[in-house]
């Protein structure tokens, strides 16, 4: 099903995938946009848009959205636009500007047939880990698809059974059972607490334990209120992706409206 949605005062578009491309790439809420019209018939799609663009003032497509469907795909986030084939992906931008371009447009998304990829913290570091220069350009750099995929498989898999190890820990010791969210609660402060001496002591062993204890706990309490922790990070995630701010007496403050 195609989509032609309208962000009030600053474009017309078309989409197949409202959520990932107005929500995640753009940053549009729900109540933040309208759907004009949806189709199955790619022809009256294409044409209805570049209706409704003329219709609405704004600025006509040069290329209507069916014939952007029949070249590589090529998404675009922020100022960045990836080019997508079966071996590679493709950044328009030289090696040593990378990292700064994919840490501008966190949270983009793109599918390849080898898998799904999105650019995190530690998709990027990957990526500055195996990016080649482009032997026909200075100012692009690409990455094979299959090893990147490979990658975020190994990381995904890695993360989740951490996650799940811990579950099965606590069901075992009967900690689900038998314990409940407050207990939970005052356990973490407990374990803030620990972190807290363990920085004024600069005592690095007992730091990451209690960093590491305190991820536990948590664990556990997401699981006693319904949630998996994983769900939490994400939902964190999506939304510290979207922040702006500036850094002030070593915090991050946020802008606000």
């Amino acid at each position: 099903m195609y989509y032609i949605y309208h962000i009030p005062d600053k474009k017309i578009g078309v989409t197949c995938d409202l959520y990932n491309r107005v929500t995640l790439q753009q940053g549009y809420s729900e109540d933040e946009y309208e759907v004009l019209d949806s189709s199955e018939d790619i022809e009256y799609i294409s044409a209805k848009e570049l209706y409704l663009q003329r219709e609405y003032g704004y600025r006509v497509d040069l290329i209507p959205y069916k014939d952007l469907k029949s070249k590589p795909e090529q998404i675009k986030f922020n100022k960045m636009n990836v080019n997508v084939t079966e071996q590679t992906t493709t950044f328009p931008v030289p090696v040593r500007k990378l990292k700064g371009r994919l840490m501008d447009n966190m949270g983009m998304k793109w599918t390849t047939s080898h898998g799904s990829f999105e650019i995190t913290l530690s998709t990027i570091e990957w990526i500055m880990s195996n990016v080649h220069m482009s032997q026909f350009s200075q100012d692009r750099c690409y990455v094979y698809n299959k090893a990147f995929a490979e990658s975020v498989k190994t990381n995904k898999i890695h993360n989740d059974n951490i996650f799940e190890l811990i579950r099965d820990w606590a069901k075992e010791r009967g900690i689900y059972d038998k314990g409940d969210d407050r207990t939970q609660y005052v356990k973490l402060m407990e374990e803030a607490g620990e972190l807290a001496q363990s920085l004024l002591k600069n005592d690095e062993p007992e730091i990451k334990d209690a960093i590491g204890d305190m991820v536990v706990v948590l664990t556990n309490l997401a699981h006693m209120r319904g949630f998996d922790i994983e769900d939490c990070i994400h939902s964190a995630y999506d939304v510290i992706s979207k922040r702006t701010g500036k850094m002030q007496n070593g915090t991050f403050v946020k802008d606000t409206l």
